[in-house]
């Protein structure tokens, strides 16, 4: 993602959220528990899960909630995310 973009998404956050605040990221994966797992190991101990598995149970959804101290930390996250083959970013 490129400089101007990241102001950009920034900028936006820093006006829909009073720092810190929680946020809501929201993933689909595989079911592969090894990848359930490092996915929830990015998150802090603090933040919380809720998982659904698809109907014919191939793929999992996740939705994390984490208090973030600032939009950086919310970059942070999803690039720490992206490392894990397969996973959707909603």
């Amino acid at each position: 993602m490129d400089e101007e973009h990241l102001r950009r998404l920034r900028d936006l956050l820093n006006s829909q959220h009073d720092w810190p605040s929680i946020y809501v990221f929201k993933f689909v994966l595989p079911s592969d528990a090894e990848k359930i797992t490092r996915l929830r190991k990015i998150f802090g101990e603090s933040a919380e899960f809720r998982t659904r598995l698809s109907r014919n149970g191939n793929y999992t959804s996740i939705t994390v909630r984490e208090m973030m101290l600032n939009a950086d930390s919310i970059f942070d996250r999803y690039t720490r995310v992206s490392s894990i083959g397969g996973v959707i970013s909603l």
